[in-house]
């Protein structure tokens, strides 16, 4: 397989809501446009599946603006190096390995799950909330099964659903934010009367779940896998029975190419301006890369991206208003669904926090930043990176991961060492 792209192209990295937005707005200024992704069809974490599985009719619509688009679209390619002064990306794909050259980059990277440990979190079948609901959608069998999902977030309610509508049995919704921040976020929808109806629908969907506020898992137990959990409320702790723990405490952002690229960074985002360029020459940042908000952000950020790489500020100007609309609601959301500091106390000192390198929480004390904690303990040092102990490391010790090297994923070795170039205009293989 051999993708080939324009010097003066727009490449987009990641087709979810963001990029896909991107991607359709660059082509429509009459830009020749490829987008890389490295799962097998575009629709990123939130709209799994690409066009044949659209989950939502907002989904569908822009699939069907991207297919009609003239968009060049390689899935299954993973961006494993990227040079921000020679324009160049490493791309690895199943069986070749290229270096893509563009004009304008526009990253779409989104997020991952955050995941903080407990005693039993690495017991099979406690998995995160939207990987759980990935596998179902893909045929992993719950009928009849107990599934107690835990965590923050509305994502809770949006798993719950999806598992009960396959046959599982959804007794309880654990999370952590209080009622009243709830409430408060529940009357601040009247002023979106989209996300409310929203909101009515998924709530009416759950039927007989119990939503439990102010409360979060403590522990897991079971001898080969789960099959009860400790829910603390307060000062009460509850046992309850289950055959799965889908937990999960937001989402936590794909930083790791954009730091690669010298891109500036803020609160642990990408720092952008108002058409969200970056500090790099040349590239754009777009979704949850450059801050927490929902597919409604996500796609009118990479709408202004995808204007403002094609020259055409103009038309990126006339979506500043909505983007202003949805980062308003995307503000509140963020502080409804703030994280507890009771949470930095849940692993004990033997609970696994690294669970590439199996580094226990006892041992990471010893280590005074991220840095001593890989160099001493191997902490970050396995097939993930520090994609799963890095954000969780962060929010217990406030621990900064100081610096990214490519490899950006893992690897073959033939495609670290392979020289191999594509371009449009040239036609050739250098």
């Amino acid at each position: 397989m051999s993708i080939e792209t324009s010097k003066a192209g727009i490449v987009i990295v990641g087709a979810g809501p963001a990029g896909i937005a991107a991607a359709v707005s660059a082509a429509a200024c009459g830009k020749r446009v490829t987008i890389l992704d490295d799962n097998p069809a575009e629709g990123g974490q939130i709209w799994r599946g690409g066009r044949a599985k659209a989950s939502t009719a907002k989904a569908a619509r822009w699939f069907a603006k991207l297919k009609n688009s003239g968009v060049t679209v390689h899935a299954s390619s993973r961006l494993i190096d990227a040079n921000s002064i020679a324009c160049t990306l490493r791309v690895e794909t199943a069986n070749a390995a290229l270096t893509i050259e563009y004009g304008e980059l526009i990253l779409a990277t989104g997020a991952r799950e955050l995941f903080l440990p407990f005693p039993g979190w690495t017991l099979p079948n406690v998995m995160g909330a939207g990987g759980l609901q990935g596998l179902v959608k893909s045929g992993l069998p719950v009928k009849g099964k107990r599934v107690v999902v835990a965590g923050s977030g509305p994502l809770l309610m949006a798993v719950a659903s999806q598992l009960r509508k396959h046959g599982a049995i959804v007794p309880m919704i654990v999370e952590q934010a209080n009622l009243t921040s709830l409430a408060r976020f529940g009357v601040s929808l009247g002023g979106h009367p989209g996300k409310l109806w929203q909101a009515i629908t998924l709530k009416a969907s759950l039927g007989s779940t119990s939503y439990m506020t102010g409360s979060w898992v403590k522990a897991a137990e079971g001898e080969d896998k789960v099959n009860r959990i400790q829910i603390q409320t307060g000062s009460k702790i509850r046992t309850v029975d289950c055959d799965y723990l889908a937990v999960a405490y937001g989402f936590t952002p794909n930083t790791e190419l954009a730091q690669l690229l010298h891109c500036n960074m803020k609160n642990g985002f990408a720092a952008v301006d108002d058409y969200q360029r970056t500090s790099a020459q040349g590239i754009f940042c777009a979704g949850e890369l450059t801050g927490l908000g929902g597919v409604d952000l996500s796609l009118v950020e990479g709408e202004i991206a995808g204007y403002a790489a094609s020259g055409r500020d103009d038309l990126a100007r006339k979506r500043f208003p909505v983007r202003e609309r949805a980062r308003q609601f995307a503000d509140g959301l963020n502080r409804t669904f703030s994280l507890r500091p009771e949470l930095r106390a849940l692993p004990d000192s033997q609970t696994i926090v690294c669970r590439c390198e199996d580094v226990r929480y006892g041992t990471l004390r010893q280590a005074d930043c991220w840095r001593a904690a890989k160099l001493h303990h191997r902490c970050g040092m396995g097939p993930c990176q520090g994609r799963i102990c890095g954000p969780a490391t962060q929010f217990i010790f406030g621990w900064k991961q100081e610096s990214v090297r490519p490899p950006v994923f893992p690897a073959r070795i033939s495609s670290l060492v392979l020289e191999s170039t594509y371009t449009i205009e040239e036609g050739v293989n250098k």
